[in-house]
C-alpha cells in the first residue's frame, strides 16, 4: 500500500512549476496535490548542494573560483561549529571573513567591517543549536541557495564568467532584509549592496 504525504511546505505556484518540469512527482486528488513519501525524499535530496566537493568538468561548481569554494567549505565548517542543520548566508559571511584573502574579504575590510563584531551579532541572532548534526557536508538552506543564485546573477551583471568571493558577498547583500547576514552587515557596519558593489569594482579595477 502506498503512503502519501498530504502536504509539503512549498508555495502552490512553485509546486505546479516543479510538477510541470518533472522535478517533483505529484498526484492530483480533488483540488490538492499529494506526494508519495519516497518521491518527496528523492526531491529533497536533489535540492542539496554539496559545498566543498571537487567538481567535475560539467559540475556547476566549476564556475566557482578556488577561493570561492574555500569560502563555501569554511561556511560548512561554521554551520557544524554552531550545530546548525544547513549552510545559510550567515555561514557564508563567516566563511568570507575567515578566508581573508579574496576580494570579498578585502572589500569587507575596506568597508571597515569588524569580524569579531559581526560574529558576536550573528551569535545573538542565530544562537548555537542544541542537537548534533550529521558529519560531513551539509545541505544549503533555502536562503543559502538563494544567495548563491544571486551571486551568479551578480557575476553575470559584471560580465564575469566565474563566481568569486566578491560575487558571494554581493549575493548575500542582495538577499531580502530578513536575511541575518545582510541585516548584520547593515546594522553593525553600515554596509549596503551599493557600497559593497562599488568597493568590489574598485578592487577589481586595481587588479
Amino acid at each position: 500500500m502506498l503512503r502519501f504525504v498530504s502536504s509539503i511546505s512549498i508555495e502552490p505556484v512553485t509546486v505546479r512549476r516543479l510538477v510541470t518540469r518533472g522535478e517533483l512527482i505529484a498526484y492530483r486528488i480533488a483540488g490538492e496535490y499529494r506526494f508519495k513519501e519516497e518521491d518527496v525524499e528523492r526531491f529533497v535530496e536533489s535540492q542539496r548542494i554539496i559545498v566543498s566537493a571537487v567538481p567535475g568538468l560539467n559540475h556547476p561548481m566549476t564556475k566557482f573560483t578556488e577561493r570561492a569554494r574555500k569560502v563555501l567549505s569554511l561556511a560548512n565548517e561554521e554551520a557544524h561549529r554552531y550545530l546548525h542543520a544547513g549552510v545559510g548566508p550567515e555561514h557564508i559571511l563567516l566563511g568570507l571573513m575567515s578566508e581573508g584573502g579574496g576580494i570579498g574579504a578585502r572589500a569587507l575590510t575596506q568597508l571597515q567591517v569588524q569580524p569579531e563584531e559581526v560574529r558576536a551579532e550573528l551569535e545573538v541572532l542565530r544562537p548555537k543549536g542544541e542537537a548534533a548534526v550529521a558529519e560531513g557536508q551539509l545541505g544549503m538552506t533555502q536562503q543559502g541557495k538563494a544567495s548563491l543564485e544571486l551571486a551568479v546573477q551578480e557575476a553575470r551583471s559584471l560580465g564575469h564568467h566565474y563566481i568569486g568571493t566578491e560575487h558571494l558577498l554581493l549575493g548575500i547583500l542582495r538577499e531580502e532584509i530578513e536575511d541575518l547576514a545582510s541585516q548584520v552587515l547593515l546594522t553593525a557596519s553600515g554596509v549596503t549592496l551599493d557600497k559593497a558593489r562599488e568597493q568590489v569594482k574598485q578592487l577589481l579595477a586595481s587588479e
